[in-house]
């Protein structure tokens, strides 16, 4: 698949201080790619230099094959974003704001305005004044100003914060929409990771400015190996077979049983010889890690 984004080894010094180091990833069309990392990591710094807000030390960054460095406005022209919050004239109507923005941009119609309001579902409040709209109404007025001139690439810096569940749902369903009809390249960071789960087709994890990691975000959360938790009434019994069993294996005891990991041809055998031991069995299920669990794993790591 044509990469839409190309992040190439980019690092930023300020001050003396490395903030991103070395960072590569691309982003690919018709994909949610969500950005993830603690406080501080470096992902609204990394979004200020993909859109040219401040300038790369090192390193390159391509939109569509065109440079940020050497060829800013061409590149630039595919690319529509929110970087924090959307700013809006409040004593302007919502449609008066999208008027105002579609002067900065040649070729967009009052069918194209039209067409984008509705697509974000504002139609029936774009002629109320801004100071009216909630936040969920505010963040979709931004997210119709991105739109306007059919960006090949759309960038959101935490896009739904401060709003509530429906209106997290709608930025949600909103973006998933865009990228599957518009083949739109989607670049989301957010720290809302059970949105981020739902959301994004694939996750890049950043710390202290360095990328751990870039994964179709179901082989991210699974990881390589399956974890079973087993539901005995001997705990400690069947943790002491398993442990004799499976020497290099690490066996947790939980709330009703114990857990392990496991390939899944190997559970029938595990259950024989459970059963063999007079240990009773209750039932056996597997534990789905969330994005959460498989974050805080992975960012905890001194190693990094």
């Amino acid at each position: 698949m044509k990469a839409v984004v190309e992040i190439q080894n980019v690092t930023k010094v300020i001050k003396g201080k490395t903030i991103i180091d070395s960072l590569t990833f691309d982003v690919n069309k018709g994909e949610v790619f969500g950005f993830l990392g603690p406080n501080g990591a470096g992902k609204t710094t990394t979004i200020r230099m993909i859109v040219g807000l401040i300038g790369i030390t090192d390193g390159d960054i391509k939109i569509l094959g065109h440079s940020i460095k050497t060829d800013f406005e061409k590149a630039v022209t595919h690319v529509g974003a929110i970087v924090e919050n959307p700013e809006m004239y409040k004593f302007m109507s919502g449609y008066q704001n999208l008027i105002h923005y579609a002067r900065m941009s040649s070729g967009i119609t009052k069918e194209k305005i039209n067409e984008t309001v509705e697509l974000v579902g504002l139609t029936d409040r774009i002629h109320d004044k801004v100071k009216t709209y909630s936040l969920g109404m505010r963040q979709r007025l931004g997210l119709a100003q991105c739109l306007l001139h059919d960006p090949k690439v759309l960038i959101l810096d935490e896009p739904t914060n401060g709003l509530d569940p429906a209106g997290i749902r709608e930025i949600r369903d909103h973006l998933r929409k865009l990228a599957r009809e518009k083949e739109m390249a989607v670049i989301v960071s957010s720290h809302l990771l059970s949105e981020m789960e739902m959301m994004c087709d694939r996750i890049g994890i950043i710390q202290k400015g360095k990328l751990i990691d870039v994964q179709l975000i179901n082989d991210f959360v699974q990881g390589n190996e399956k974890v079973y938790e087993i539901e005995v009434g001997q705990k400690e019994m069947a943790s002491e077979v398993l442990r004799g069993l499976l020497t290099n294996v690490q066996v947790q005891l939980t709330e009703t049983g114990v857990a392990l990991p496991l390939k899944r041809e190997a559970v029938p055998s595990i259950v024989k010889e459970l059963v063999q031991k007079e240990i009773h069995i209750y039932g056996i299920k597997e534990m789905t890690k969330t994005l959460e669990d498989r974050f805080l794993e992975v960012t905890s790591q001194e190693v990094i």
